[in-house]
């Protein structure tokens, strides 16, 4: 049976790239398999560096997923640090683990290449993710463009691990999410915390109708024709819209005389419609936190189940277990 497996950081609250580029897809695929997804609050700690500020964010973050569709009863949702399992699991695999390897990763690069100094755990991010994805023998990966290479990691720590003490890991393979990297933030760069240009999903609607009339466009007259293709408030539109009013908008853009007001009253109506109910969902969760910290704990109690049963196949693999 194929067995999902993601995780998503809880550095900030939840976007629109977020969602268009993961968790829609989260909530797709806990109707095609077995389906585990964490709160990825290890991962976090390398850039959230206040307590509380972390705590709550794990909490939003369960929040908002299961507000926006995921089921605890078909999908096992639950904090990474929960399952300690996979912290013993990332040094298992560390130990074997080349340096030229996480050093040739992107995430790494892209900071020094920024003039930054990042810290053991950005360095050693691709080790954790690869015992995330293997502890529970998952087979497939939903993942943008930007984390393929990770998968790719996973594999060969797993293949060398394999080869050196036993078949013990499953590879498993990355499943691309077409949208994911797709989603243009308020100043036409990629949504992205690190931009600060985001839209968030449970924000107040009319503090983000404000924010979205507030989107940087050119500066050309209304009368002048545009192309959509081109524009990042069509491509927001389009997030939304049925097909019929995209190809509406899509008319209007190449015909001229409307301005950019316009799309960004359309972007405001339409997103507001389409989270309304997610909304109402969160609230009401919000209300009852025991709830929600006991899904987790369910969760968590299922996943150490299963990276219980890998870590200590990995162990006897490799000596650490006497018998």
């Amino acid at each position: 049976m194929m067995r999902v497996l993601s995780g998503i950081q809880p550095t900030g609250r939840f976007h629109w790239g977020n969602y268009f580029g993961a968790i829609r897809q989260y909530i797709a695929l806990q109707d095609e398999g077995d389906a585990y997804y964490f709160i990825a609050n290890l991962h976090a700690l390398t850039t959230v560096r206040d307590a509380q500020q972390l705590r709550q964010n794990g909490l939003d973050a369960a929040l908002d997923l299961l507000a926006l569709g995921l089921n605890p009863d078909r999908a096992t949702l639950f904090l990474q640090s929960d399952v300690p399992e996979v912290s013993e699991l990332c040094w298992i695999l560390m130990s074997g683990a080349s340096f030229g390897l996480l050093e040739r990763c992107h995430a790494y690069k892209d900071k020094i290449a920024r003039g930054l100094k990042p810290g053991v755990g950005l360095f050693t991010y691709p080790v954790l993710m690869a015992a995330d994805i293997l502890a529970y023998d998952s087979t497939v990966v939903p993942v943008g463009e930007d984390q393929v290479q990770h998968i790719e990691v996973t594999r060969d720590l797993a293949s060398s691990f394999n080869h050196q003490f036993g078949e013990t890991f499953v590879l498993p393979t990355a499943r691309l999410v077409t949208a994911a990297a797709k989603v243009p933030g308020t100043d036409g760069q990629k949504m992205s915390k690190s931009y600060g240009n985001t839209l968030e999903i449970f924000a107040d609607p009319k503090t983000q109708r404000k924010e979205i009339m507030r989107i940087q466009t050119d500066s050309r007259p209304m009368e002048q024709p545009k192309d959509p293709d081109t524009d990042h408030l069509y491509q927001l539109y389009s997030l939304f819209a049925t097909e019929s009013d995209r190809t509406a908008m899509s008319d209007r853009y190449r015909a001229g005389g409307f301005g950019y007001g316009d799309v960004k009253k359309g972007i405001a109506e339409l997103s507001e419609k389409h989270f309304s109910d997610a909304r109402a969902r969160r609230e009401e969760l919000a209300g009852d936190p025991d709830h929600v910290y006991q899904i987790l704990q369910d969760g968590a109690s299922r996943a150490r189940t299963k990276a219980r049963e890998v870590l200590s196949r990995a162990q006897r693999a490799c000596g650490l277990a006497l018998r």
